[in-house]
């Protein structure tokens, strides 16, 4: 037996693992002792407001995190013990809790929303009655008041109290000169002490920052004088800081770069963090730049604008960063669990930022890209991704731990894991070189999940076809110069006689582009919601024109202008003979089509839809994915595993990042009249490259639960 010497004591949170006596997933403890066999023998301390040691028992060391005392003490407040692990798994953000001091700016959960507040006191909670107690940590919490709000004469009610788990957002606010400040205080029956910050982690560089009276920012700015504008050219999508004259700070990205109207120089359209007094939803002067949640949106000088400092590292580290010090990545349980997709109550604040979603590494862009599209937000392949235990192959059981369970549990997965499943698909092109998407998903769903193909296709003369993803193939003069990706699928099918066996679960569409460069079209107008009813085989469909139930196809009325061109028609005995005895269509030769007997004539058509949950983008040989988080229509988020990077090829690593793209869906909800004649050019950068950049099309069937 090998027992600790420094004095110190040393804790530790059960990270995986099945459940042994005391010790489970998420349960803190105190080292008491380290056995030769690798394994903690240590006191379990329970929740409530003792925080007195329950149990003991041992516990294998590769099962647990070690953690500092301060670091033990938020994490004992925070219950269930499943947030624990939750909290964890974002290191970021837990290094930043762990060093806030008074007056830090800190977005909390609350029953409102998430509200901005200032860190006030760091609590201890309970009461210590023996010596190896451990009491909890918490924060009482001021929220950022309206500046044109009065205050209240009276005693102010008690603060808020907020657990480590409860802060979804910090800004740092180092204040020069504040000192141990203790107080005793009693509310909902706890003993409660108030303390200064207690360093545990390293500082994360936490600059002198203000939060009081964020108004007209955008005529009180000032450049930090540190920052040079002309050594830091910003475009669209560049993460800035704004210092206003008395000091506030605000972060956000750059929406919109141009001349306003009443200036010469050029001005940029920020969309904060987070909602301040007086800002818009990105109008100014009367004119809408670009679109954002009312009180985001500053227009500021682009000379005000620095790099966000919140991501700069002094030149002389980076030179020195290495793939090591990447931050911490909390092993995941080995568990048979099905992690159900993110929700979109959650996605923005477990997803959005820098080393979030999938790590890129060697070429991999395609496969991370692809596989954010499919298992983020989406769960239409989850049936076969979660396969019962003892069913599964150790490199689907792979994907499904390391990659999915850890995208929608952590937000963001590793290198390491994506390039452990590139080697296990068994071929050495697939760990350095880059493939194609629809490549790689035909391996991935036939190799590893062992799917059936998706799609079955039925041709004229009744031969079937199975695929995974299907490709367009048309003339460019059989549509428009912008058309709608409805436009292309009924086109294409219908010119190659092909139509759909069955509605597929999953529906993928490759658009008409080839390599890296040929594209048909130069920008192609995604459709949110695709009318699958007239491209099924043997399924009742409606006549073009009066409703009833069809019974001819005419592929030559396609293009028909006097005909709604570009739409499927079909037509009853009736319309049929009444349409082609026109002059112009006397020639065309209808096809009859196979209707089932049972449907009466004048019944009504149910029309079957799927949904647009996910667009690969290509450009320059880079992929990127646009994907939809939930059912709001604004609910769109972009990814790019490869956004940046730390160090040089040789010893550096990539940053992922994601972020939220509300005007992607304000674009498509738009009526089809007005995406047509909307100019691709003028929209803004997140837009223009959905438009003319995409390179597959991910649908999947409205009667499917796509969304928690």
């Amino acid at each position: 037996m090998e027992f600790k010497g420094d004095g110190k004591d040393k804790f530790f949170i059960v990270t995986r693992g099945k459940a042994r006596k005391g010790f489970s997933r998420g349960c803190i403890g105190r080292v008491e002792a380290v056995m030769h066999k690798g394994e903690l023998m240590g006191l379990l301390y329970g929740g409530g407001s003792s925080g007195n040691p329950k149990s003991g028992d041992m516990v294998k060391r590769e099962d647990t995190y070690p953690l500092t005392r301060h670091q033990a003490q938020l994490l004992l407040f925070v219950s269930p013990s499943s947030k624990r692990l939750e909290l964890l798994c974002n290191p970021q953000l837990f290094s930043a809790i762990c060093v806030l001091s008074q007056d830090d700016l800190v977005v909390v959960k609350h029953k409102k929303g998430h509200q901005p507040g200032l860190v006030r006191n760091l609590m201890l909670i309970g009461k210590k009655e023996n010596q190896g107690d451990l009491l909890m940590l918490g924060f009482e919490v001021e929220f950022v008041q309206d500046s044109d709000q009065t205050v209240s004469p009276k005693k102010p009610a008690p603060l808020p109290l907020f657990s480590a788990a409860d802060i979804i957002q910090v800004v740092p606010a180092h204040s020069v000169g504040i000192g141990p400040c203790w107080k005793d205080s009693y509310s909902e029956g706890l003993n409660r002490k108030a303390v200064s910050r207690i360093n545990s982690m390293p500082n994360m560089g936490s600059r002198e920052r203000q939060v009081r009276g964020i108004n007209h920012l955008d005529q009180n700015v000032t450049q930090t004088p540190t920052q040079s504008p002309s050594h830091h050219p910003f475009e669209v999508g560049s993460i800035v800081e704004v210092t206003s004259n008395t000091g506030i700070t605000v972060y956000g990205v750059i929406r919109w770069m141009g001349v306003l109207s009443e200036n010469k120089n050029d001005w940029a359209g920020i969309e904060l963090d987070y909602e301040v007094n007086n800002c818009s939803d990105g109008t100014y002067g009367g004119q809408q730049y670009f679109t954002c949640k009312e009180g985001r949106a500053l227009f500021v000088p682009l000379t005000k604008c620095s790099p966000d400092g919140r991501f700069l590292c002094p030149p002389s580290e980076k030179e020195t960063l290495k793939a090591t010090d990447i931050p911490p990545v909390i092993p995941l349980e080995e568990t048979d669990e099905n992690v159900p997709p993110i929700p979109e109550s959650e996605a923005l604040s477990l997803l959005v930022g820098k080393m979030k979603g999938i790590q890129g590494h060697y070429n991999s862009c395609y496969l991370d890209a692809t596989l954010f599209s499919l298992f983020s937000s989406s769960m239409t392949l989850d049936s076969v991704c979660h396969k019962p235990a003892g069913t599964e192959k150790s490199i689907s059981r792979s994907l499904k731990k390391d990659i999915v369970n850890r995208l929608r549990r952590q937000g963001f997965v590793p290198a390491e894991s994506v390039m452990n499943f590139r080697k296990q698909l068994g071929c050495d092109t697939f760990v350095t070189e880059e493939k194609d998407p629809e490549e790689f998903i035909t391996i991935l769903l036939q190799r590893v999940l062992c799917m059936k193909s998706l799609l079955k296709l039925r041709s004229n003369n009744n031969t079937s076809q199975d695929a995974y993803t299907f490709q367009i193939i048309l003339d460019k003069e059989q549509v428009t110069q912008t058309p709608t990706v409805q436009q292309l699928l009924d086109i294409s099918l219908l010119s190659c006689g092909l139509k759909f066996e069955e509605i597929p679960s999953c529906l993928m569409v490759h658009m008409p582009r080839f390599g890296k460069k040929y594209k048909m079209f130069p920008h192609i107008i995604p459709s949110t919601e695709f009318d699958i009813t007239d491209l099924l085989y043997n399924s009742p469909r409606e006549c073009f024109l009066c409703g009833r139930l069809a019974e001819y196809e005419c592929p030559q009325c396609l293009q028909d202008r006097k005909l709604q061109p570009g739409r499927i028609k079909q037509y009853c005995t009736t319309c049929k003979t009444q349409v082609h005895t026109h002059p112009s269509r006397q020639s065309h030769c209808p096809r009859a089509l196979a209707v089932p007997a049972e449907v009466p004539a004048d019944a009504p058509v149910p029309r079957h839809k799927m949904q647009l949950f996910a667009v690969l983008c290509i450009h320059t040989s880079h992929y990127v994915s646009f994907v939809k988080y939930g059912p709001g229509p604004r609910s769109w988020l972009f990814f790019d595993s490869m956004a940046d990077r730390c160090g040089d090829d040789q010893s550096g690593y990539n940053i992922p990042e994601i972020r939220a793209c509300p005007e992607v869906g304000d674009f498509l909800s738009q009526s089809e009249e007005e995406l047509a004649r909307a100019d691709p050019s003028k929209a803004g950068e997140p837009v223009r490259r959905l438009l003319s950049d995409s390179y597959m099309y991910l649908y999947q069937s409205a009667s499917m639960a796509l969304y928690r």
